[in-house]
């Protein structure tokens, strides 16, 4: 198990007076105490950074070293420090999300809300997605497809903790809102394909109507009827006056030989 122990076993750090800043280590053979100043008065500037290290054994009686560090980080820092210069590890602590998983799955329900209220760590390991999705999966013998698509909006939290007929009723009515989604979509698809069609047909067979076309007279010879029989044939026209008095004075005014 000490193989899972990575140094340092703890650190931390912190302000103390206004000026003075602290360093507080603990390895797995001594532990390592930093402090320093920073301020503008004249007599702290020639004041040097200083570092202590001491066994485990000689941190735990250095009564001036522990009250430093109650002072600077308070009683509880202290507490847990000298309960690992004692040897007291926290291996649980120490192990990987992955692992601690399989480790709280095995679990019964009240021991996994009493781990979740150690640490903010186990706080949010035990109330993860991650942890009640195993847990669902190893208390039940199968989880349908049903199942995990209503875990996906309801949380696999509350999938373990509603009962069978709660969930067959959020099951009926998602399946109720996919369908009706699904007429929805065919309703709309189908509007689309009439309204291409009508589109594809309009253009195929365009209404009657002036069109751009030979002008006659300035206007459009299209427009003069809608049929293209109806245009008036400028080819049979000629330069004879249909009057016929100017016919008769044109016929008077011939010399008789």
């Amino acid at each position: 198990m000490a193989s899972l122990l990575t140094e340092p076993l703890f650190e931390t750090s912190g302000r103390g007076h206004p000026s003075s800043f602290y360093h507080f280590a603990v390895t797995k053979s001594e532990v390592i105490w930093r402090w320093w100043k920073i301020s503008p008065r004249v007599v702290d500037r020639l004041s040097k950074p200083g570092e202590l290290k001491e066994p485990h054994r000689d941190f735990l009686d250095d009564r001036m070293l522990q009250r430093e560090v109650s002072m600077v980080f308070g009683q509880g820092i202290l507490e847990y420090t000298m309960s690992l210069c004692q040897g007291h590890y926290d291996y649980l602590e120490r192990l990987s999300d992955t692992l601690l998983l399989r480790i709280v799955k095995h679990l019964e329900i009240e021991d996994i809300g009493q781990l979740g209220r150690t640490s903010r760590r186990f706080h949010k390991l035990c109330g993860s997605e991650e942890l009640w999705e195993q847990v669902v999966q190893q208390r039940f013998s199968t989880v349908s497809a049903e199942v995990a698509s209503l875990a996906l909006d309801v949380g696999w939290r509350s999938i373990f903790f509603t009962s069978k007929l709660q969930l067959q009723k959020l099951i009926n009515r998602k399946r109720l809102k996919k369908a009706k989604k699904r007429q929805a979509r065919q309703v709309s698809d189908t509007d689309a394909k009439a309204e291409q069609s009508h589109d594809d047909t309009s253009e195929a067979n365009p209404t009657p109507g002036c069109a751009a076309g030979p002008h006659f007279g300035g206007i459009p010879d299209l427009c003069l009827g809608t049929d293209p029989g109806t245009r008036i044939d400028t080819s049979s026209s000629c330069d004879i006056d249909p009057n016929p008095e100017s016919v008769a004075a044109s016929d008077s005014s011939v010399p008789t030989g």
